[in-house]
């Protein structure tokens, strides 16, 4: 992956919204915020609760006069619009917007539009691609950070972030060996006997199949293993308590 991308809000309205763009981009890796001519200025009380402390935990924030000035450095800009435009430029979504960024040496900005127009015309002619997402035609209405959040997604995944499960096993104990799957079969069976529950007896063979097949299929952990057959246990105690209240 190239240089992480910054994040551009064209002339933003709601400080609530730059707060939740900031930690939208920070869940998915992205740390450098600019913020063009914003309407209420910066800083702004406002984007701080929404930003969940985004702003000390890495989003740096500048603000700049216009579009122009926060795009100036930058060698390759990204328009992010629902509307089609009619211009000579490169269409694409989320994920393709991630692949053009990767192939640009120079630094890369991705451009967001205010809440009540989005970018103007003129904002778009200053990038060289446009990125825009599936949405429904007849309601193509995205908040301002939830808009970001589609794109930081997008790149946080291309980079490898795995999130804190860090692989779809973590956390999750080894899986149980045959050796102790058997022996909860045979602890299982053996209460579920005692119990009556293999009735007529000529088909206990075919009902214990059936139950093992399907505790085979759960692919049980060495933990649920364990968890089972204490509570089969449990339960079996449970009964003989049971049954010597009856008899007193």
């Amino acid at each position: 992956m190239t240089k992480d991308p910054v994040i551009i809000l064209a002339e933003p309205q709601l400080g609530e919204n730059i707060g939740a763009t900031a930690r939208a981009m920070l869940n998915f890796g992205l740390t450098e915020l600019r913020i063009a001519a914003p309407r209420d200025g910066w800083p702004n009380p406002a984007a701080e609760p929404l930003s969940a402390g985004a702003f000390e935990a890495g989003v740096s924030v500048t603000t700049y006069d216009s579009v122009e000035a926060a795009c100036a450095d930058l060698g390759y800009l990204v328009a992010a619009t629902a509307r089609p435009r009619g211009m000579e430029k490169p269409v694409t979504n989320a994920s393709g917007a991630v692949d053009l960024i990767a192939q640009q040496a120079s630094s890369v900005g991705v451009m967001f539009g205010n809440e009540a127009q989005g970018l103007s015309n003129d904002h778009v002619a200053l990038c060289d691609a446009i990125m825009t997402y599936p949405v429904n035609k007849a309601f193509a209405s995205l908040n301002l950070s939830q808009a970001v959040i589609v794109f930081a997604h997008a790149w946080g995944e291309a980079a490898g972030q795995e999130g804190r499960f860090e692989g779809a096993q973590a956390g999750v104990s080894d899986v149980a060996s045959r050796e102790a799957l058997f022996g909860m079969f045979e602890h299982f069976e053996y209460e579920l006997e005692r119990a009556g529950y293999f009735h007529p007896p000529d088909k206990t063979p075919l009902m214990t199949r059936n139950l093992r097949n399907a505790f085979i299929r759960g692919q049980w952990t060495t933990q649920e293993v364990r968890t089972f057959r204490g509570a089969v246990k449990a339960l079996a105690i449970g009964r003989g308590k049971a049954r010597i209240k009856r008899d007193d």
